[in-house]
């Protein structure tokens, strides 16, 4: 299975190259078959000069300036429209996620499941240097989501996931344009009947360049998208569900856990899905 990783960057001249060559150094000590897509949203600083250079140095690594104007969510979506790869990763320009944890994403899919969640709040995930009001923020938003969906996913806002390329599809269009993206991408898969685990993953945060979130524009966005999903579920009569997706017996949870795996890869037993 190739894997395909889409990373989208504005001014991280400073972490790109380390966080590209982290990530391309794991996938090939596993022998993953990868393509870096690095995405450029509208970088004014060496961005696109690091770029250049990364991938004159590794032929599976490429970028491309973002067609759209700027926002994260324009940019992921520009990269997987032009994704290669049997499946899809989104992971952060920052260095905060870590490329151990997309090898795990990459066995979760190869072992057959649609989608690989992470989680930084269960047992044996980690944060690093979360900036506290965020943290509070995270949980508050995390728990509604939970309860309102009934998914049991405690870390659905994180924006380090990955996906089979057959999601990717099956979840257009996608609406959103900013950081919002990141619950729009796995709220509709999950909603249209695709299967997931969720493994603990670790972030730390970043140690140059600045935070792009900006929480006090994108609160009425999490929302609108949130409720837009809770509605799909609830009203479409399961119009836009894959055809072959397992008819669920509860009339209120969108979707539950395929499995939550806490065992090292090599002791990890088949789980139904």
């Amino acid at each position: 299975m190739k894997l395909s990783v889409v990373i989208p960057a504005h001014d991280e001249e400073d972490s790109i190259a380390e966080t590209v060559e982290a990530i391309t150094a794991s996938l090939r000590r596993e022998g993953i078959d990868y393509e870096i897509l690095v995405i450029d949203d509208g970088s004014a600083d060496g961005t696109a000069e690091v770029l250049a250079r990364l991938a004159a140095a590794d032929p599976a690594v490429r970028s491309t300036r973002s067609p759209y104007r700027n926002g994260f969510g324009f940019a992921v979506r520009a990269g997987l429209e032009q994704f290669s790869g049997d499946a899809v990763a989104i992971m952060m320009a920052d260095g905060s996620d870590s490329p151990e944890d997309l090898v795990a994403y990459h066995r979760l899919l190869e072992a057959g499941y649609d989608c690989a969640f992470g989680s930084r709040f269960m047992r044996g995930g980690s944060v690093d240097r979360y900036p506290v009001v965020k943290l509070a923020i995270n949980r508050l938003v995390n728990t509604f989501i939970r309860v309102l969906f009934g998914h049991g996913y405690n870390d659905t806002t994180n924006a380090f996931k990955a996906y089979r390329r057959e999601v990717i599809d099956n979840v257009q269009p996608l609406l959103s344009q900013h950081f919002n993206l990141t619950v729009e991408i796995p709220l509709k898969a999950i909603v249209r009947g695709h299967s997931y685990a969720i493994v603990p993953i670790r972030w730390r945060n970043r140690t140059s360049g600045t935070s792009k979130l900006n929480l006090q524009e994108m609160g009425s966005r999490y929302l609108f998208i949130v409720l837009m999903t809770f509605l799909e579920h609830h009203l479409s009569r399961g119009d836009y569900r894959r055809p072959t997706a397992p008819a669920r017996n509860s009339r209120w949870r969108a979707g539950r856990p395929a499995a939550r795996l806490y065992e090292e890869p090599s002791r990890r037993q088949p789980s139904e899905h």
